[in-house]
């Protein structure tokens, strides 16, 4: 039990805080349309060490504050983080339970880097342990499950096939040491529900229909050249070329991605250059973070004069816990 300005809570710590990492989709496939009118899809998603903080502490009984490092995201009900809290008192039936909750941004908003899931799979987490709940891992996929497409699987990152909506996950055996030079223009921002929406105008002749199509397609991605890379002893070599079917739709219609592409295509000599989500964050791949971070030095007067940010990151495994 711990307690800070005279307020304790039975059960809780004094203080505890947990990263909320960034995603990549190493491949993301439109495959079609669900029956609740979401689109079925076929994912690779990766965890990167671009991360925000969420922070716990100590709060009055049965109150619930959030307050975040970057003034324009809301802190209220809208907020995946408070929204995770409330699942978590509702699953243990403990209104009472309180927190007060810090974020610290570093991940780019609206960027196609699962910020906000993150942080929401991640108070779910950070608030478990806070709270010493005890939840199970089966617990909580469920609720990450009710708080949006991506949070299942930002619960434990890593290295993971994605299938449905983003919920249905089968984790791969190991991640590979690469490095990544991400960079997003802050000026500009893309609906993921926009980009869908493009997509089933441009794409939706090349749709399939029903389950047994699904599966085909998810157990081709299973057997192809991008699973066969990412258990290769040789990972060091260019996977092969990255699949976004949401690029090709986001790109021609957004000035900054075409950009964007174009300069890390020659940044260096990178593996793989690529879209991440619904774009419009872009990331180049290399065989170390070194090899990632001279690349960015060389072309960070390009960057700067087309308005871009950059990051130099690495993939990360999988969390536990």
């Amino acid at each position: 039990m711990g307690s800070v300005g005279g307020w304790s809570e039975p059960g809780s710590v004094s203080s505890l805080s947990l990263s909320a990492p960034a995603k990549l989709n190493l491949h993301l496939e439109v495959l079609g349309l669900r029956s609740d009118g979401f689109h079925e899809l076929a994912m690779v998603m990766q965890t990167i060490d671009l991360a925000d903080e969420l922070t716990a502490t100590p709060a009055p009984s049965g109150q619930l504050f959030l307050s975040c490092s970057e003034s324009s995201l809301p802190v209220d009900a809208s907020n995946l983080v408070l929204q995770a809290a409330e699942l978590l008192r509702a699953e243990v039936s403990r209104p009472q339970l309180s927190a007060s909750l810090h974020l610290h941004k570093r991940i780019p908003i609206g960027a196609g880097l699962a910020g906000g899931s993150s942080d929401g799979a991640t108070a779910l987490l950070l608030l478990n342990r806070f709270w010493q709940l005890g939840l199970p891992a089966s617990s909580l996929q469920r609720l990450a499950t009710q708080l949006g497409s991506d949070v299942a699987f930002c619960l434990a990152g890593g290295s993971q096939l994605c299938f449905g909506r983003g919920e249905l996950l089968e984790p791969l055996p190991q991640t590979p040491e690469m490095g990544v030079l991400l960079i997003k223009d802050p000026s500009v921002s893309v609906s993921t529900p926009w980009a869908y929406g493009r997509c089933k105008v441009l794409r939706s002749e090349h749709y399939l229909e029903g389950e047994l199509a699904f599966e085909e397609r998810r157990e081709s991605l299973r057997q192809g050249a991008l699973l066969e890379w990412f258990r290769s002893a040789e990972q060091s070599k260019a996977p092969p070329p990255l699949r976004n079917d949401l690029q090709s739709v986001v790109a021609p219609e957004v000035e900054s991605v075409r950009v964007g592409l174009t300069l890390l295509s020659r940044a260096g000599s990178p593996l793989v250059v690529a879209m991440s989500g619904s774009g419009p964050s872009l990331f180049a791949l290399y065989p170390s973070s070194a090899e990632a971070a001279a690349a960015a030095s060389a072309l960070t007067p390009a960057l700067a004069d087309n308005g871009f940010e950059h990051w130099v990151c690495c993939f990360t495994p999988a969390r536990h816990g």
